[in-house]
């Protein structure tokens, strides 16, 4: 078996090409065989009427011996024998010769003229035609037979191998350039296809053309789709490789030049003690960073299992809110929690659950997590002092109905706001939105949000809000439509 799929291709149209013209040889093999069969029983009908009619004159005439001489000199110019079919079947050969036995030749006796096949006992067959001798008492009951042998399957085969040879000539003028094209339409996508494949692992592939068939078609619209997605996580892993070299560079440049510091002497008495304060707030934030990422790969793989329990979304808020309330409060920023009531347009029945009713299922860690997460992210975006922050709680309505209502969490800031065309990255691991990357953020707050509320199969969004500031929400159902 050839390995190219052109070759393949090239065999294939071959084999069907052979096949094709066997079935349509033996076809026109068998037609062609009848029909010259037909002709040459129509002439021997001719011939035999011929002499049958010059039989019974000289029958009638009494000059039998001479007329069977007559025709037997006939027959042999025209290559024919000549036989005559009595009552019950019995044949006389008329020159003389040798006779095959009775029920050789087919003959109805009462039909004028009649044609047949039939094989000798030596295995040869025979084409013959048949003439009845009318002429009395004196003739009988007789037939008059003329048989020669039958060429026709030789004379036919010779037809189609003078045939053939202008059949195959067509078939390949014709169908060789139709195996090319279709050889050629599969086989240079493929070819393109593999060669850039073979390009993935090393350097980035342009988008391939869309051509062929459809079948190929749709495996280079996924390898298309495949280069596309790998080149965006090539840009994603360069960034995270650039953020996490200036994250580690920042807190681990800090602490060794406190601790050089420190060891040479330079940093004594209160200048010590900020060093030593400083060596362990930026160790602090480099165990932060290396917590957030691991848990960003654990809510990934799935290794974080949630535990769902009864939590109440306002009581929840006011644990965040005094867990920051020393910062905020040094900080002379104001933390206010609030809880809104349920958007407009529900109608409460029996069935539904009451709108000011905010409880729902949730693993509370993470819940406590998200929350943090998110107000540490406002408290840095809002001026010292005079910043405000606000976390707000409320039941969103199930947009389908016989679908459980959700919860949605709120935590709006009066800063500057996202910069223009960052609201989508905001929650893309290790981006931060400004620019110089000064803030003490590890640029993965919110994407950890993002994965918690995932887990929960709720979503995390981010807005703009007028005149300034943002928000950042986290919409969770009620109940967890799974855990992970």
């Amino acid at each position: 078996m050839a390995r190219g799929l052109t070759a393949r291709i090239a065999l294939a149209f071959f084999g069907v090409a052979i096949v094709t013209w066997l079935a349509i040889g033996g076809a026109l093999f068998l037609l062609l065989r009848q029909l010259r069969a037909d002709q040459a029983g129509g002439r021997l009908e001719d011939v035999a009427t011929l002499l049958a009619s010059q039989a019974r004159q000289s029958i009638l005439a009494g000059d039998v011996k001479a007329g069977l001489a007559s025709i037997r000199d006939q027959a042999a110019d025209l290559g024919t024998s000549v036989y005559v079919v009595g009552s019950g079947g019995r044949i006389f050969g008329a020159e003389g010769s040798a006779t095959p036995p009775a029920g050789t030749f087919q003959v109805d006796l009462g039909s004028d003229t009649s044609h047949g096949v039939t094989t000798f006992p030596n295995g040869q067959p025979y084409v013959y035609a048949a003439t009845s001798l009318r002429g009395g008492a004196l003739i009988g009951q007789r037939a008059f037979v003329v048989a020669t042998p039958d060429r026709s399957a030789r004379e036919t085969l010779g037809d189609l191998v003078a045939a053939v040879p202008a059949v195959i000539l067509v078939s390949l003028i014709v169908g060789a350039p139709i195996a090319w094209l279709v050889a050629r339409s599969v086989g240079a996508p493929l070819r393109r296809l593999a060669a850039a494949t073979a390009a993935v692992p090393s350097t980035p592939v342009a988008a391939l053309p869309l051509e062929g068939p459809t079948e190929v078609r749709e495996v280079i619209a996924r390898f298309n789709a495949m280069t596309a997605e790998l080149a965006e996580a090539r840009h994603r892993e360069n960034e995270l490789l650039a953020n996490l070299r200036h994250d580690l560079r920042t807190p681990l440049t800090v602490i060794g030049g406190f601790a050089a510091a420190l060891a040479d002497g330079t940093a004594t008495g209160e200048a010590a003690g900020r060093a030593a304060r400083a060596i362990g707030e930026e160790s602090a934030r480099l165990e932060t960073l290396v917590d957030e990422l691991d848990a960003i790969e654990r809510l990934r793989t799935g290794a974080a299992g949630l535990r769902p329990e009864r939590i109440d979304a306002i009581d929840a808020l006011r644990r965040t809110a005094e867990r920051f309330a020393q910062e905020v409060g040094s900080a002379g920023v104001e933390l206010v929690v609030e809880a809104a009531p349920a958007e407009p347009g529900r109608t409460e029945t029996a069935a539904t659950e009451p709108t000011n009713d905010l409880r729902f299922a949730a693993d509370r860690l993470a819940v406590d997590r998200m929350l943090g997460n998110l107000v540490a992210n406002a408290l840095q975006a809002v001026p010292r002092p005079g910043g405000h922050v606000w976390l707000s709680a409320r039941a969103v309505p199930a947009v389908v109905a016989g679908e459980p209502s959700r919860i949605a969490f709120s935590v709006t800031d009066d800063g500057p706001g996202f910069p223009a065309g960052t609201v989508d990255r905001v929650f893309e691991r290790f981006y931060r939105a400004d620019p110089a990357r000064s803030g003490r953020g590890s640029g993965l707050g919110l994407a950890i949000v993002r994965e918690l509320a995932e887990a929960h199969r709720g979503r995390a969004l981010a807005e703009q809000v007028a005149p300034h500031g943002a928000r950042v929400s986290v919409i969770l159902p009620r109940v967890p439509q799974a855990t992970a």
